[in-house]
């Protein structure tokens, strides 16, 4: 596989794009303390300031992640929060605003997608954010900032999940829960693109969709049992868990002697590794890393239509506790994202 090499700009500073010094103070959403969808509202904070090699942005979208919610809710990184209040969000796509040094690759002006250090840094959700250089690519040029916003977590997550540690390959056999969410339609597209032969776990409605994705099979688990379907897999990346259900110790079953058992949702099953141990199999958990070089990747396979990004629904900044409402039901196609500013 063959990819065209990344553009980098490198204008001499007779040529840096003005830019609009920012104002001191920016919109933002943020919560005073842990709790339900309505402690998030409406603030306004100083506009952060950039040093060493981080960039200063001005957001046009956010993306919207389940671990926002349980991060809220008082799980998640909640533990990580210095202080409050505090704003929420991982995912951006925006434009450059303040760049380290006056050759660097990603001028002002440039139109960035990427993931922030929350909470070690400020969220998403707010017009402004500084980042490092590393944990931002270009923004594929095909897609708008609100597509683009829907990719950095989700997209990382499962190229994490499928190209990394499951090292999809032709003739693999993947099952992939929830493969209809944020993660899990990055990961049927991009194990179908590895060649896996995927099977995915989701609603009759996101049957035929799934199928488009690249899921050669499709289990509607509100009617069958995945077990009494899948056999003999090499690899199952389940985005589900087993807070609710047996989802996990099910999936133990399914892998053939040596399979690869792979849990994402953090805390949904405290004794995996042992309960893999006496299957028989593999078992490992799985943490997003925020690397701007694989995600100018993703970019380009988004742009060359090799994979695609769902948006299911836009709501305005102001509105993300209604956005939190939506994600908490866990119907979402796709992703959510939050319109923070005009392109």
């Amino acid at each position: 596989m063959r990819f065209r090499p990344l553009r980098t700009a490198s204008s001499p500073a007779s040529e840096l794009v003005a830019m609009p010094e920012p104002p001191a103070e920016m919109r933002a959403v943020v919560f005073d303390a842990p709790g339900a969808t309505e402690v998030l509202h409406s603030a306004s904070l100083p506009v952060p300031t950039p040093v060493l090699s981080e960039l200063l942005v001005r957001i046009v979208a956010a993306g919207v992640n389940p671990i926002d919610a349980k991060t809220r809710a008082g799980f998640g990184v909640s533990a990580a929060i210095p202080e409050y209040p505090s704003t929420l969000g991982y995912d951006f796509s925006g434009v450059v605003v303040k760049t380290p040094y006056e050759s660097h690759p990603f001028q002002p002006g440039t139109p960035v997608f990427g993931m922030l250090p929350f909470p070690r840094s400020g969220g998403s959700y707010a017009e402004y954010t500084v980042v490092p250089t590393l944990s931002v690519a270009r923004k594929p040029s095909s897609l708008s900032h609100v597509e683009a916003a829907g990719v950095p977590l989700a997209a990382l997550t499962a190229w994490g999940l499928v190209v990394e540690t499951a090292h999809a390959h032709e003739g693999q056999r993947v099952l992939i829960h929830a493969g209809s969410g944020g993660v899990g339609h990055f990961a049927v597209q991009l194990a179908a693109y590895f060649g896996a032969h995927v099977t995915a776990t989701g609603s009759a409605r996101n049957a035929s969709w799934l199928r488009e994705l690249g899921a050669a099979v499709v289990i509607d688990h509100t009617t069958a049992r995945f077990e009494e379907i899948a056999a003999n897999v090499d690899v199952v990346i389940d985005l589900v868990g087993s807070v609710h259900d047996d989802t996990g110790s099910r999936s133990l079953k399914v892998l053939r002697p040596g399979g690869l058992y792979v849990l994402v949702p953090t805390g949904s099953w405290p004794g995996y590794l042992n309960a893999a141990a006496e299957a028989g199999v593999r078992a490992t958990s799985y943490k997003v890393t925020p690397d701007g070089s694989t995600l100018a990747t993703i970019g380009r396979l988004l742009d060359s239509g090799a994979i695609q990004v769902y948006i299911d629904q836009v709501f305005d900044m102001a509105d993300a506790a209604a956005a939190h409402a939506v994600l908490e039901e866990g119907h979402t196609r796709g992703k959510i994202v939050l319109r923070v500013s005009d392109d």
